[in-house]
């Protein structure tokens, strides 16, 4: 399979990329790639993927909003403390991948007014951590080694009243608060549990 192998703690810090044919470059004007400082992690195995997501992998898609002053949609969770991140969700079998995305962003905020900007043109992909990893199969049935991510770019074009946390009613909401954040702010703010946003 065509993609990238990452080295490292976690895709938060210190990454080394081998085999990389993709040029990690921009996304729609926001860095996708960002060294910081090395800080001792849990270790996350992480790949990129051109083709599609490697098997025993959820497949899931992330949400970046942004609006027209170019800063991020962040919501805090409502069952996690301190825990920020952009919206994002699992895709059903067959789901096509921007449905999918509108979708989530609609269950999780309540937002329509989006526009679609861009998609990113790989697979990103990581091991749940062992008791997460648990966790959720148990949740879900499954048996899942970890995440396989698709992100998407949005631009919001609707009014903040359209912003409920409450979402569109058909699931539980997940988020408490929520911010427009600079990109650079975002990447110091949301959790670790969302490994790959240093790509986004």
């Amino acid at each position: 399979m065509a993609g990238c192998q990452l080295v490292g703690n976690s895709v938060f810090y210190g990454i080394e990329r081998r085999n990389c044919p993709c040029q990690l470059g921009k996304f729609a004007g926001v860095p996708l790639y960002q060294r910081l400082p090395i800080a001792p992690m849990t270790n996350i195995s992480a790949s990129l993927s051109m083709e599609g997501p490697p098997e025993g992998y959820r497949k899931n898609v992330g949400i970046c909003l942004v609006n027209p002053s170019k800063k991020i949609f962040t919501a805090s969770r409502i069952y996690i403390p301190n825990t920020w991140q952009m919206p994002q969700g699992g895709a059903n079998n067959g789901e096509d991948l921007r449905k999918a995305a509108m979708r989530e962003l609609r269950e999780e905020t309540g937002v329509t007014s989006a526009e679609f900007l861009a998609e990113a043109p790989y697979w990103l992909t990581y091991d749940f951590p062992i008791k997460v990893k648990h966790k959720l199969n148990r949740k879900w049935g499954t048996n899942y080694k970890g995440q396989a991510q698709k992100w998407f770019l949005f631009k919001f074009t609707g009014n903040e009243e359209e912003i409920n946390l409450l979402g569109d009613g058909s699931e539980q909401p997940e988020f408490k608060e929520w911010s427009w954040r600079l990109p650079e702010q975002v990447v110091e703010l949301v959790s670790t549990k969302q490994p790959l946003l240093s790509f986004i």
